[in-house]
C-alpha cells in the first residue's frame, strides 16, 4: 500500500513531535503572509471561514483538547474563545453561529495571534516537560491536531480564493506561475480484475477514524482513466449542451442547476467569447489541458453520463490507488492550481494531488465502524449523511497529510473546494 511519511510517528519522541509542531504551525501562518488586514475577516458565503477564524479554532483545539486536560494549572488566555472558536463539538459547549463569523472584528487579527503564540509556547513546554504517561497520552490528540491544522491550511487556500474570488477587483492572492499544458496525452483505460480486496486503513502510521475498520469489499471488474478530465474536454460538454440536457443529471442537480443559474465551472467567466478563470494568482485563461476543477459531484457525475462513462467508486478507487505511488501535485509544489498531465506513461495519472476526485460512494460508515468516545467522535461520525466521498487530495493538500485511504466527504452541491474528475467504467 502506498504510504507517506508521517514526521511524529517516526519515533515517539518528544522533541520529534515537538519540532514537527513547530513546522506545521508555522506552515499555516506563512498561507496568510501575504494578507492584509482587510482580508482576514471575510467571508464571502456560510461555507467558508474567515482566515482569522481558521487561526483562531484550530489554536483553540490545542487548547480544548490538550491543554486544559493535560497542562496542570493552564489559564486559557480568554474563556469566551471557547464559544466563539468551537466549530461544532457539541460536547464542549455551544457555538457561534456559523453564518456570522465573518462579523466579528473582535478579537482583532493582532490578538489572534497572540492567542497563537500563548498556546504554541504552552503546547512546547508540556511536550517539554511531559514524563513517559503523560505523552502516552497526550501524543495521539497532539497528531490528531497537527492533522486537524492540515485540513485547515487546504482550507485557507480554498476560502481565501472564495473570498478573494467574489470581489470584482479579482485581487491577486498569492504571485504564482502556474504551468500551462502542450497537449493532454489521450485517455487511456486501466483494467482490474476486482475481487476481495481489503479496504480502510491497515494501521501503520496515522489515520482518521473514519478510515476504519479495514475490511473487504466485493468489486466486479472495473476500468479507470489513465488521468483527470480536462478543461477541454468539460468545454465539449458544455458546448453540447451540457448544462441544458435534463437527461444528464441527477433530480437534485438538475434542480440545482436551474437554481443556481449554473453554465459552467466555479470562477469562469466569458471575455470576449473566451473562457477565462479566476485562480489564487488572478484571472487566468481557461487551459484546455489543465484538470477541470471546482466542479459538483452533480456536474461530475452529468460528465460522466454524457461521456458513456461514470464515476468509480472509492473502493475501486482505493484498490487501484494502493498499487501507485504516492507522489503529485501537492500544496509544497507552491504552484495551488491544478496541472496538467504529463504523459509520462507511468500507471495512473494525477491520482494524487491537483483534484479531489469524486467518488460515487456516499459517505457512510464502514462495516463496524463506532466514533471515539467524548468530543472527539464528533470529528467525523455526525456528518455520515447527504455527503459524497472524494479522494486523492489537491494541489491545496499537504503531502505529509494525505493517504491511500484518506476519505474527504461533502455534499454534492459544493464545487469551491479543489474537486475534479476521474472517469471509471466496468470492464
Amino acid at each position: 500500500m502506498a504510504t507517506t511519511r508521517d514526521p511524529a510517528r517516526e519515533t515517539r519522541d518528544p522533541a520529534r513531535l515537538a519540532t514537527w509542531f513547530r513546522e506545521v504551525r508555522q506552515a499555516t501562518e506563512a498561507i496568510c503572509k501575504p494578507l492584509a488586514t482587510e482580508d482576514y475577516v471575510v467571508q464571502a458565503m456560510p461555507d467558508v471561514s474567515p482566515a482569522k477564524w481558521h487561526l483562531a479554532h484550530i489554536t483553540w483545539f490545542f487548547e480544548t483538547f490538550v491543554l486544559k486536560p493535560h497542562a496542570r494549572g493552564h489559564d486559557p488566555f480568554n474563556p469566551q474563545y471557547e464559544y466563539l472558536f468551537n466549530s461544532y463539538y457539541n460536547q464542549v459547549g455551544p457555538q457561534y453561529y456559523r453564518p456570522h463569523r465573518g462579523l466579528l472584528s473582535r478579537p482583532t487579527v493582532a490578538e489572534v495571534y497572540d492567542y497563537r503564540r500563548s498556546v504554541d509556547d504552552a503546547v512546547r513546554l508540556l511536550l517539554e516537560r511531559a514524563d513517559e504517561r503523560l505523552f502516552e497520552r497526550v501524543e495521539p490528540i497532539v497528531v490528531l491536531g497537527l492533522h486537524h491544522e492540515q485540513q485547515h491550511q487546504e482550507l485557507l487556500f480554498t476560502d481565501l480564493k472564495y473570498n478573494f474570488g467574489i470581489n470584482p477587483l479579482r485581487p491577486v492572492c498569492q504571485q504564482r506561475e502556474i504551468p500551462i499544458g502542450k497537449a493532454a496525452p489521450p485517455m487511456s483505460w486501466h483494467a482490474y480484475q476486482g475481487g476481495i480486496v481489503d479496504i480502510g486503513w491497515d494501521g501503520n502510521g496515522f489515520a482518521f477514524d473514519n478510515e476504519s475498520p479495514r475490511h473487504r469489499a466485493l468489486l466486479r471488474p472495473f476500468k479507470l482513466g489513465s488521468r483527470l478530465v480536462t478543461n477541454g474536454e468539460f468545454m465539449e460538454f458544455m458546448r453540447d449542451g451540457g448544462y441544458s440536457t435534463p437527461q444528464l443529471w441527477l433530480s437534485e442537480g438538475w434542480a440545482t442547476v436551474r437554481v443556481e443559474h449554473w453554465e459552467a465551472p466555479l470562477y469562469w467567466e466569458r471575455h470576449d467569447g473566451e473562457w477565462w478563470s479566476f485562480t489564487l494568482a488572478g484571472m487566468r485563461p481557461v487551459d484546455p489541458h489543465g484538470p477541470v476543477t471546482h466542479v459538483s459531484h452533480f456536474e461530475a457525475d452529468a460528465f460522466a453520463r454524457w461521456a458513456g462513462k461514470r464515476l468509480p467508486t472509492e473502493f475501486e478507487w482505493e484498490h487501484a490507488a494502493s498499487r501507485e505511488p504516492l507522489r503529485g501535485n501537492f500544496a509544497e509544489s507552491g504552484v495551488h492550481h491544478p496541472v496538467p498531465a504529463t504523459g509520462d506513461g507511468h500507471g495512473l495519472e494525477q491520482l494524487f494531488g491537483d483534484v479531489w476526485e469524486w467518488t460515487a460512494s456516499a459517505y457512510l460508515g464502514y462495516p463496524g465502524f463506532r466514533a471515539p468516545e467524548g468530543a472527539i467522535g464528533e470529528y467525523n461520525g455526525k456528518f455520515m449523511m447527504n455527503q459524497m466521498v472524494l479522494r486523492g487530495g489537491s494541489c491545496a493538500t499537504p503531502e505529509s497529510h494525505i493517504r491511500v485511504t484518506y476519505r474527504n466527504f461533502f455534499p454534492p452541491h459544493a464545487r469551491w473546494q479543489f474537486m475534479g474528475i476521474r472517469l471509471a467504467d466496468d470492464a
